[in-house]
């Protein structure tokens, strides 16, 4: 981040890592991600989180520039995974006289991470409850659950900054917004996207703050058009889609079932859909696969059986959907099999064991390879899913 000046007394003291291939050691981020921390100067000194032990020393180096010689009095620990946390220990060591602000949640979290004595530089923290630093006046809310239960965010009634933990944050680095609604959803969805309840229950509490500046984990700080960002969310967080239209998934082996979900995509664009998209879960990333299933209000399935069962691929992304609490979607399938087609069965299976899933008739089995005979029973789907 180019301008580490986010008011006259915020200053940014994150780090961007561009060497990271796999966040959380399953998402890919080729454009790297960003451990954002935050320093408030007042009377007293606030630093609000540290960053991964991957970037320790850039961010040392980058408190000790923003600090010019000023002590710090507080550290904020709003959530506990170690892509944030991991600086605990190094940084009361460094600054013996800071006292640590958290929750009770957070303080059991620190005692299981790191062997410290914090005695008598603990400040618990409940909802509600204000700390000063002077003219700054920061405001506590707990926010279980978005994604971890020790979670709290931030409010500085002073600047109207909303500290938002993991909540806004996405992969990138912070001075690229470009792309903030496709990196930010795969994100959120993959990672935070099971708990929307809860989400919910945030935007709900920050519906009633003054809020002029959005301060994530992650990616960049939002300044401009923060109501964009919260209908966002607001969106993924009660599972509503963003576009009127189709997602055509398959799992292919030797590339018929292929074929026949080309020709369903055709189909679907002849009967007037406007909006239709196919993905071959093989090859696909699961967390772009997954971000896609959320992202329009139907979805056609089309896998090879295999083993007694349903093709890997397919079987992946069903039960990544089912963790992020898919719902809401009316869905078309369709199986291939050459002797004993159960890929429909075992689809249709998982599908039942989320909310709200329409499945659409008919179940087109093909035997082997698209043939001509097939066509009436796809059209028809097309036209069930049409509604």
């Amino acid at each position: 981040m180019s301008d580490i000046l986010i008011t006259e007394s915020v200053f940014y003291a994150g780090v961007f890592d561009g060497t990271l291939d796999l966040f959380e050691s399953q998402y890919p981020v080729p454009k790297g991600v960003t451990y954002n921390s935050y320093v408030i100067k007042d009377e007293k000194v606030a630093v609000m989180d540290t960053v991964d032990s991957r970037a320790t020393e850039q961010w040392l180096e980058n408190l000790d520039a923003v600090l010019d010689g000023r002590s710090v009095d507080y550290l904020v620990v709003s959530h506990m995974e170690p892509d944030h946390a991991a600086n605990i220990g190094r940084f009361v060591k460094k600054y013996p006289q800071t006292k640590i602000v958290g929750n009770a949640k957070t303080f059991g979290m620190i005692g299981q991470f790191f062997d410290l004595d914090l005695e008598g530089r603990k400040v618990v923290v409940g909802e509600g409850d204000t700390l000063s630093l002077g003219q700054h006046v920061l405001q506590f809310f707990m926010a279980p659950m978005v994604h971890w239960p020790e979670v709290m965010v931030t409010y500085d009634q002073t600047d109207k900054i909303l500290f938002s933990a993991d909540g806004f944050g996405t992969f990138g680095p912070a001075d690229d917004r470009g792309e903030w609604a496709e990196e930010a959803a795969r994100y959120y969805l993959n990672i935070v996207g099971k708990y929307g309840v809860q989400v919910q229950g945030l935007l709900k509490k920050a519906a009633g703050l003054d809020i002029g500046i959005i301060c994530p984990l992650h990616g960049p700080v939002l300044k401009e058009n923060l109501g964009y960002y919260l209908d966002k969310y607001r969106i993924w967080s009660t599972y509503g889609a963003e576009q009127k239209g189709v997602l055509v998934a398959y799992a292919s082996i030797h590339g018929n079932t292929a074929r026949a979900a080309e020709k369903m995509t055709e189909i679907l664009k002849e009967q007037g859909e406007q909006h239709v998209e196919l993905i071959d879960l093989s090859r696909e990333d699961m967390s772009v696969a997954v971000r896609k299933a959320f992202y329009y209000d139907r979805i056609v399935l089309a896998a090879a059986t295999y083993d007694g069962g349903v093709f890997p691929s397919m079987e992946e992304f069903l039960h990544h959907l089912r963790s992020k609490n898919y719902q809401k979607r009316t869905v078309g399938i369709l199986e291939n099999g050459t002797w004993a087609p159960m890929a429909g069965k075992v689809m249709k299976g998982i599908l039942e064991g989320m909310k709200e899933m329409k499945i659409v008739e008919p179940v087109v089995t093909i035997k082997s390879a698209l043939k001509e005979e097939n066509l009436t029973a796809m059209k028809t789907l097309a036209d069930a899913l049409a509604g």
